[in-house]
Formats: C-alpha cells, sequence, structure tokens
C-alpha cells in the first residue's frame, strides 16, 4: 500500500492577463499604505491615525471598480483575482453597485452599531441638510460621501 504525499503549498501565484498593466498603480499604492502604516502618530488623535490607511484601501477599491464597471478596461478573471487577493474590498464595491451608496467611503459609516442613536455617519447626510458645513467623519475621516452632494 503507497503512502500518498502532501501537497507542498509554493508561493506562486498565476497573474491573469492583463496585471502588468494594473501592478504599477496597484504597487506605488500599496507603497503608500507601508509609508501611512510606519508614519508618525505625534499629535493625532488616535481615530486620525487610521484616516490615511482608510483613503489608500478606498483608492485601490476604486480604481479596480473603475477599471472593470466604469471603463471596462480589465476582464473579469483579473478583477475576480484583484479581489480574492485582497487589492480591493468585495463588499464595499457591492455598495457601490446599489443607488445611493455610489461614493460612500467606507463600510463602517452605514453600520449602525458604529454610531450614536443606531443611525448612520454624519457624513451620509447631504451637505444640504447639515447643520454644520465641514463635517469629518471620525472614522475614516471623509468629509461627505452621500451621493448627490
Amino acid at each position: 500500500f503507497a503512502v500518498e504525499m502532501p501537497k507542498v503549498k509554493t508561493n506562486r501565484v498565476k497573474y491573469p492577463e492583463g496585471w502588468e498593466l494594473i501592478e504599477p498603480t496597484l504597487q506605488e499604492l500599496e507603497s503608500k499604505m507601508r509609508e501611512a502604516q510606519m508614519d508618525s502618530h505625534d499629535g493625532k488623535r488616535k481615530c486620525e491615525t487610521l484616516w490615511p490607511i482608510f483613503k489608500i484601501a478606498h483608492q485601490k477599491s476604486r480604481y479596480i471598480y473603475d477599471l472593470y464597471y466604469r471603463r471596462s478596461e480589465i476582464s473579469k478573471e483579473l478583477y475576480e483575482f484583484c479581489l480574492d487577493q485582497g487589492y480591493a474590498d468585495r463588499n464595499l464595491i457591492a455598495k457601490w453597485k446599489k443607488p445611493g451608496y455610489e461614493r460612500l467611503c467606507c463600510l463602517r459609516c452605514i453600520q449602525p452599531r458604529d454610531h450614536n442613536f443606531g443611525t448612520t455617519c454624519v457624513c451620509r447626510v447631504p451637505k444640504h441638510l447639515r447643520e454644520e458645513k465641514v463635517v469629518e467623519c471620525v472614522h475614516c475621516g471623509c468629509r461627505g460621501c452621500a451621493s448627490g452632494d
């Protein structure tokens, strides 16, 4: 009777066609992300230290979303690859496809459990309905992502 050897996992990832076109932009955003993570926290509120990280994560997701849905410049295979590898946030993109959420900054802004009175974030209120004209979201630093602003 033969003993079967376990499969050896390798780090080799097969990149889909078209990867070489988007790789430089994604690498640049990855390096910005590393800089943001290493950045000094001196003089910042605890929540403000995470804002650049949220912003870059949003940029990466928006880049992939625009390439696939708006400009049709990448294949479904490459789009799915980017989602599976963590280059873009699948759940955030799913929200962008729904009416009223086209400009959503992050998923925390629509989570009622993360806000006072079980509502959504103040950045989701259209500018013309706000009492204060300049508002920053505590979670991600957004100044207003309500569609229609």
